[in-house]
């Protein structure tokens, strides 16, 4: 089985919301809502996959030295694996927006559980939920 590499984000503002990001039409898994991020280019580091995809779908700049690891998600689909390591964001420079088309949405950490995400997602909301608060890091 094929496995894919995914850099994701949990973007957090200072109300403790956590963007995401609705998957655009004509892409699988259309109109699912997902953790801001993107594929890992053969030999780039999973970090620098991070820092580009945040810039290329949200026009935000990203320092490495402020992705803080917090979790993974590992989720077998039917033509191919996801792993999927999760760093928590709480300082960029710019205004996030939705640079392909997909709409986002500051949504409260307990508000996750009632958007429809992909099933590689799911686990990241339940680590989310078993923090107490997000530390800024």
């Amino acid at each position: 089985m094929r496995l894919i590499l995914v850099a994701a984000a949990i973007l957090t503002d200072p109300a403790e919301r956590v963007l995401m990001a609705q998957r655009p039409p004509g892409k699988s898994l259309a109109g699912l809502w997902e953790f801001p991020g993107g594929k890992v280019e053969p030999g780039e580091a999973p970090e620098a996959a991070l820092v580009r995809e945040l810039g290329e779908e949200l026009g935000i700049t990203v320092a490495a030295a402020d992705l803080a690891p917090f979790t993974f998600a590992s989720h077998a689909y039917p033509d191919f694996h996801l792993l999927m390591p999760c760093w928590r964001i709480a300082y960029w420079q710019g205004e996030p927006h939705g640079r392909e088309g997909q709409a986002l949405r500051w949504v409260a950490i307990d508000a996750l559980a009632t958007l429809p995400m992909p099933p590689a997602d799911l686990p990241i909301v339940t680590a989310l939920k078993a923090c107490t608060t997000i530390a800024r890091p």
